[in-house]
């Protein structure tokens, strides 16, 4: 018990703690605990998703929502084998188990809810507005849309991948890792014209 507060009250970024990340549904109803086999490399690749795109998009659109954050290996299996939508744990597009990859196959991800970006998305706006803003200004890997509140996979990994895809309609792949975008600058730009001011580290 007591390791897992200090676990909770390691600061990962300027906005983010570890407990920020820990609860999950799936171990709360069932009594699975989500501890990281690897603390400190949990820490490392956390801090590295915090730091690099979660931050930014909190000094942008105001508090973040973390719908699903880390989960331990223990964790994940289960859901993946129970079905309550948790990738393989071998599965490469996993991004939920923070300590599982070491040096270039390391990985952070968490799926969040921009509550700015939510209120318009329920009054129609499209997904895909927000996925080219985060093309633009944020260095991800991956990122996944699901249809409730407009929530995504973000990624973080070492050597980006740069990849979108969406449950959303029109479903599918929107961005190919390594692919160049189908719009070009300026049409991606009118998208999101009435987007807050960019705050955050603005990459090439």
């Amino acid at each position: 018990m007591r390791g897992l507060e200090e676990l909770g009250r390691v600061r990962l970024s300027k906005h983010f703690y570890f407990r920020d990340f820990l609860y999950s549904e799936i171990g709360n109803f069932h009594r699975i605990p989500n501890l990281p086999d690897d603390p400190d490399l949990a820490i490392e690749t956390g801090r590295a998703l915090c730091e690099t795109l979660l931050d930014p998009l909190e000094e942008t659109f105001g508090r973040i929502a973390v719908r699903s954050g880390y989960r331990s290996a223990a964790l994940n299996r289960f859901g993946n084998e129970n079905r309550l939508n948790c990738a393989a744990n071998d599965n490469p597009l996993e991004c939920h188990i923070w300590d599982r990859g070491r040096g270039e196959d390391r990985v952070a991800g968490a799926s969040i809810v921009i509550p700015w970006f939510a209120d318009r998305y329920v009054q129609g706006r499209d997904w895909r507005d927000l996925a080219w803003w985060l093309y633009d200004h944020l260095e991800f890997s991956e990122i996944w849309f699901f249809p409730k509140l407009c929530a995504f996979n973000l990624v973080w990994r070492p050597l980006p991948l740069r990849r979108i895809d969406s449950y959303i309609a029109p479903r599918g792949t929107l961005l190919a890792a390594g692919a160049t975008p189908g719009e070009d600058g300026g049409q991606r730009r009118a998208r999101y014209g009435d987007f807050p001011p960019f705050r955050g580290i603005a990459f090439p």
